[in-house]
């Protein structure tokens, strides 16, 4: 079974977010794609909610979100409380956010992180697993 993918982001990351869903559709993801769908001003959190919401309900397995900075994102995202969003720069902290966190959300930088990089730290992310263990226990004081 393929893994399913919500993906948004904001006006700032449309490029990236474009060439992400093409990218993991090669890959043979499954992607929804919750917009924007040009690169128009856009407000974040109009794509973030809904690509959460579709995380929390089971409809999607994880998300990744793309924006200027990431941070606008990542902020939205971890508004639900379903959702343990990252803001990754790199393969190792996409490896361990999932290792260590079991995020479910990655969050891209697009103003600082060059496409092939983005693409490979979304793929290290989606590959990495949740060791459990001891950080389970961690994973489950999260929430408020």
């Amino acid at each position: 079974m393929s893994k399913k993918i919500a993906i948004g982001g904001d006006h700032a990351g449309f490029y990236h977010k474009e060439k992400l869903v093409a990218s993991l559709k090669e890959a043979g993801y499954e992607v929804k794609d919750f917009g924007p769908f040009s690169a128009d001003s856009a407000d974040y959190p109009d794509f973030v909610h809904p690509a959460c919401e579709s995380i929390e309900s089971g409809e999607s397995d994880f998300g990744v979100l793309v924006c200027g900075s990431g941070q606008g994102v990542t902020i939205t995202a971890n508004k639900h409380q379903g959702i343990r969003a990252a803001l990754c720069w790199d393969t190792d902290l996409a490896e361990v956010t999932r290792q260590h966190n079991n995020s479910n959300v990655i969050c891209i930088a697009a103003r600082w992180t060059a496409f092939e990089l983005a693409d490979a730290i979304v793929k290290k992310f989606l590959s990495s697993d949740f060791e459990g263990g001891r950080h389970q226990r961690r994973v489950d004081k999260i929430s408020c």
